[in-house]
């Protein structure tokens, strides 16, 4: 039993054969023949595969490598959120109660999307599993075992699973110019917030119709531009750590500088080239990134017609946030630095209010999250009050993912879980609000409450009257 299980969520915690499966069921559902069947959920998989290769080799590399520069250059000690950190330590105790929430949630948000007013499907099988994996956390605190446990565990996943992609969608639609395809990330709350602090600046220049001096219109070309200005960020960022000493340090004590620290061997590197070829290879992996999502893209919302029409009338697929990148690439950059320095200027404040007014953990700005997260709030900034927007939506952001890790951590820290908060701005919200409710109304009562916020939205879906096309209410 365990083994069919263990092989039922590696299946759903892979994006790339869950989209897949997803693509194949659309196409046969849809009569396709049998090469169209085979020729669609294949470039389906590897245009998954291929956004997976872009991100991971971000994350092994420039991204993770600069965040230790950065670290050490300017002297910064605390707590990195990192989401498979906590998922890591949490699935050896929590392991059955994950899979079994995540099965159960997947299931409960198709049900929402038939029976709601939320028709979209959450395709980011690993968010869905982490998410499982914190409600597992969660609801343990709040005294709930067993069944009780994985009912109110996907209860709250199945609805987080519709609900943060409606919230994006209004804005989505105006990044995307189309409804058929929705964003499946869990920092969705995140990006509506940002999408809101765009609204004021509403007829700003978009930060694509950014006027280039003419001997400069190369730096439309977004490898080109995303090139130069990762390279002067990293020679900036690494000289000041070369200042500071780093390459007499302790090699140890970094996972990601080999090349960097390995002073007299073969494998070092002077710093200088260091930091120029890694700021290209940060843009060699968002081209990585673009190219897997128009694969996707161009594969997924055909076939997904099928699932739409057969099987839940008007379903919209959900899927990972680098799906927005390639409509606002300058957005995507601007984002993430903004989302960056916000996340400094969070550290600072909470610097001061650790030393003046109460404990708090000092929450450092991880630089994973600040690009995949802060570039996507950068995009809903722009498109609703272009560069002024972006530039307003990411800094929030980057503050706020700041903050809510920091408010998040003690409620992990009731476990034993130390030093570790998740990064993403849902799980931080989720993780306040349920982990606070388990302890003040655990055991039954919080089971009461999560069955009742899931089946809230096919309440209202069956008792509130529907607007027809006009807009006005139908009788």
């Amino acid at each position: 039993m365990d083994a069919v299980l263990d092989f039922i969520v590696n299946i759903l915690s892979t994006p790339a054969i869950l989209v897949g499966l997803l693509s194949l069921l659309g196409l046969v559902l849809q009569k396709k023949p049998v090469e169209d069947v085979v020729s669609g959920t294949i470039k389906t998989i590897v245009g998954f595969l291929v956004l997976s290769a872009g991100a991971a080799f971000l994350q092994s590399g420039s991204l993770l490598a600069f965040g230790e520069v950065f670290n050490y250059a300017f002297n910064m000690q605390g707590v990195v959120p990192n989401n498979e950190a906590v998922v890591s330590m949490a699935l050896s105790d929590f392991g059955q109660a994950s899979a079994v929430i995540m099965c159960l949630g997947m299931v409960l948000n198709i049900v929402l999307a038939r029976f709601s007013r939320l028709p979209y499907i959450f395709l980011t099988g690993h968010h869905t599993l982490y998410m499982a994996c914190m409600l597992a956390v969660v609801f343990s605190i709040g005294g709930l075992t067993g069944w009780p446990l994985y009912i109110a565990g996907a209860c709250v996943l199945g609805l987080i699973m519709a609900v943060s992609p409606a919230l994006c969608q209004f804005t989505f639609k105006k990044v995307t110019k189309t409804d058929s395809i929705a964003l499946g990330h869990f920092g969705g709350i995140g990006y509506f917030i940002a999408g809101l602090c765009g609204k004021p600046f509403k007829g700003s220049k978009s930060t694509e119709d950014i006027n280039f001096p003419k001997r400069l219109v190369f730096l439309r070309d977004t490898v080109v531009s995303i090139s130069i200005t990762m390279m002067i960020f990293f020679v900036i960022v690494t000289g000041v750590a070369v200042g500071r000493g780093i390459l007499s340090a302790d090699p140890s004590q970094f996972s990601n500088l080999n090349e960097l620290l390995n002073v007299g061997t073969e494998t070092h590197t002077n710093w200088l080239v260091w930091a120029l070829t890694s700021g290209m290879s940060f843009a060699g992996g968002v081209y990585i990134i673009l190219s897997g999502v128009r694969l996707v893209v161009g594969e997924i919302v055909p076939a997904f017609k099928g699932i739409a029409t057969k099987l839940v009338p008007g379903a919209i697929p959900a899927i990972d946030c680098p799906v927005a990148f390639p409509y606002a690439p300058n957005a995507v950059i601007i984002g993430f630095l903004v989302s960056f320095v916000g996340g400094i200027v969070g550290l600072a404040i909470l610097g001061v209010i650790n030393a003046a007014i109460v404990p708090v953990a000092l929450i450092l700005p991880g630089v994973v999250p600040h690009f995949f997260c802060g570039a996507t709030a950068g995009v809903f900034g722009n498109a609703e009050g272009g560069l002024k927007g972006c530039m307003l939506g990411a800094f929030v952001h980057g503050l706020l993912i700041t903050f809510l890790p920091a408010i998040c951590m003690p409620v992990f820290t009731q476990l034993g879980f130390t030093s570790a908060t998740f990064s993403d701005f849902d799980f931080s919200i989720l993780g306040i609000c349920f982990g606070n409710l388990a302890n003040i109304i655990p055991g039954w009562p919080i089971l009461v409450v999560t069955v009742a916020c899931f089946l809230a939205p096919i309440v209202y879906a069956l008792v509130a009257p529907k607007k027809p096309a006009g807009g006005e209410t139908a009788n």
